[in-house]
């Protein structure tokens, strides 16, 4: 074997030290993009524009209105390691701005051909920086700065290659400005490609300027289909707004999560958030969502990735809870009681007369009970009987509350035709399977089987709260090679895996053994359930874990649990189930993620018949 012929050990040159960490920084031109918006955005501007050619490759233009840069400081502000963001390790510590690397504009620099044209403030007039040859001469210009980025990778051209489409790129970069633009309503923004505008957001200030760019950016559909989110829990502030499962989509490109206005990719806030729409969104589906999250800057780590899009708290798990937390409060209010009425459009006529039983007035709402009642034993849920043997037991659940009447917040008088009840009073049954409902918008749609299952679900996870899951031994224990993790979880976690109806001892130091598994998950395959759950535990907190786990067999059950389709009702079993609904968290879907109920405003159906035309 030949020995290569020994190289001397020397510093790098510098243009070959910002070159490589331009492969870092920038990626392609909406990395770019992304450094430049948060320079104008540190300097203060309230209007940025953007300027584009060939997708980025060939120009990149980003002008602000900020506060400009003074003529004998541009010459630095080209200079890897340059910075007005910050000057020592307590300020890093404790950054607030979005750039302070230092390294951005030098990276750029080394691989592309720079312009810095600035004005600060107080100056008569503005100064162009060549940054290839260093040339410094004034100019004509307000305050403010712009800055040029001609022909991207040109001194790599090997990087230039991996570049996608102009098509693409160019949507890389309007994405960019997008995430820049849901985090600061206060600045406008607009986009040009090729001499055209194909994007502009108005500076919206004020409190209601979020909600404004919202609808400006992500559509007025997604103000609709949302809920508020607004949570706070020591030091963690959570506010933005989460969607409605109903708008669920394939790929996860609707998601924002932002740590004191930065737009970030974190594993803890995308779990935590997916967790909170376990209950109401099952399969591959992704939840939508904008979520800002207001922390002490120094309990948050922004100093990770040179492109600062991850970050590393102190405490986790504390984000963990308040962000899953803030989320699942959000969709846990049934929207038909949130709405009250209120989601209707104005009706083009009178309201018809709301429903009224045989005898006049206000029905009584008796209590919805099927012939065969059989009592429920607080000891049935943790037999460990499987779901089919427990349908006898859980038709106790089918009952409402035994209040006669609904609760005072919703009562109304004979006469009242006003929003007293947001899901309205049962009016007819259709084919055995659909509740029909009048309410102050117009026509309700209720599936009842799937809304029954919502309301028996949630009494049995209050029921079951803190209870342990059965368990089943294992006639032969299932043994696998254990990573030194897994063995070191398990060993650490015996007593949350006892509750998760789960018994995982050592075999040997390298190998676990599995020796009870949960009764509903005996025929299942033990081994593959103890990798994940023991993945699960080394990353996440336990009481998420044994929580879902428990859901989960719950769900199952509340499904042998609820009234059949093609079960006939009397108009009192239906409203009864009509105002458990609204009192019941999460009522809107079903265990399965699906919708239990739907709205025709009379707008809609007047539209169907063409009235007013």
């Amino acid at each position: 074997m030949n020995t290569p012929p020994r190289r001397p050990i020397r510093e790098l040159p510098d243009e070959l030290i910002s070159q490589i960490a331009a492969g870092e920084v920038v990626e392609r031109p909406a990395s770019v993009v992304r450094e430049l918006l948060d320079n104008a955005l540190d300097a203060g501007a309230t209007q940025i524009t953007l300027r584009l050619l060939a997708g980025g490759v060939r120009l990149i233009s980003v002008e602000d209105d900020g506060a400009g840069i003074l003529p004998d400081e541009m010459a630095t502000a080209l200079k890897r390691h340059a910075t007005s963001k910050i000057a020592s390790l307590p300020e890093l510590e404790a950054v607030g701005t979005m750039g302070f690397r230092g390294e951005a504009l030098a990276a750029i620099n080394s691989i592309a051909e720079v312009a810095l044209l600035s004005r600060a403030g107080g100056q008569d007039h503005a100064y162009l920086l060549d940054g290839r040859t260093g040339e410094l001469k004034p100019v004509a210009r307000a305050q403010g700065t712009t800055v040029e980025v001609k022909e991207l990778f040109y001194s790599v051209p090997a990087r230039r290659k991996f570049l996608k489409t102009d098509a693409t790129e160019l949507a890389h970069c309007i994405d960019a400005v997008r995430r820049h633009a849901l985090a600061r309503p206060d600045v406008g923004f607009a986009i040009w490609h090729e001499g055209k505008l194909i994007e502009q957001w108005r500076a919206h200030p004020g409190d209601a300027g979020r909600a404004q760019r919202l609808a400006d950016v992500l559509g007025e559909d997604f103000l609709a289909d949302s809920i508020a989110v607004d949570h706070r829990v020591g030091p963690v502030h959570i506010t933005g707004r989460a969607g409605l499962p109903d708008v669920a989509r394939s790929r996860a490109d609707q998601q924002f999560a932002y740590v004191n206005g930065r737009f970030v990719r974190d594993k803890v806030i995308a779990h935590a958030a997916r967790a909170a729409y376990e209950d109401v969104l099952h399969g591959h589906r992704q939840p939508v969502y904008v979520l800002h999250l207001t922390i002490d800057p120094a309990r948050v780590d922004v100093n990770v990735h040179p492109t600062k899009i991850e970050v590393r708290f102190r405490d986790s798990r504390e984000v963990h809870q308040a962000v899953r937390h803030a989320v699942e409060n959000a969709l846990a209010a049934p929207r038909a009681a949130l709405a009250g009425g209120a989601v209707a459009d104005t009706p083009t006529h009178s309201p018809a007369p709301a429903w009224r039983s045989d005898d006049a007035g206000t029905p009584a709402f008796k209590p919805f009970r099927p012939a065969a009642q059989i009592p429920l034993a607080p000891a049935a849920l943790h037999s460990g009987a499987t779901p089919a043997h427990a349908v006898e037991e859980l038709r106790a659940l089918w009952s409402p509350t035994s209040t006669a009447t609904p609760p005072a917040a919703h009562a109304e008088s004979p006469d009242d035709h006003g929003p007293a009840w947001p899901l309205g009073r049962a009016v007819a049954q259709l084919h055995g399977i659909y509740i029909l409902a009048e309410n102050h918008a117009g026509l309700v749609l209720v599936d009842m089987h799937a809304a029954h299952e919502r309301i028996v679900y949630e009494r049995l996870k209050t029921q079951l709260d803190s209870a342990q899951i059965a368990s089943q031994p294992l006639l032969i224990p299932a043994t696998f090679a254990a990573t030194p993790q897994e063995v070191a979880t398990a060993e650490s976690t015996t007593d949350v895996l006892q509750r998760l109806g789960l018994e995982i001892t050592p075999f040997s130091p390298k190998t676990l053994a599995v020796r009870a598994v949960p009764t509903t998950l005996a025929a299942g395959d033990a081994v593959e359930l103890a990798r994940s759950v023991l993945a699960e535990l080394a990353q996440h907190d336990a009481s998420t874990i044994i929580e879902r786990a428990q859901h989960e067999l719950l769900a199952t059950m509340a499904c042998h649990g609820a009234v059949r389709g093609g079960r006939r009702l009397t108009h009192e079993e239906m409203n009864a189930l009509l105002r458990q609904m609204e009192a019941t968290d999460r009522s809107d879907q079903c265990n399965h993620g699906r919708p239990t109920w739907r709205q025709l405003t009379m707008k809609e159906l007047d539209g169907l018949f063409l009235r007013g035309r």
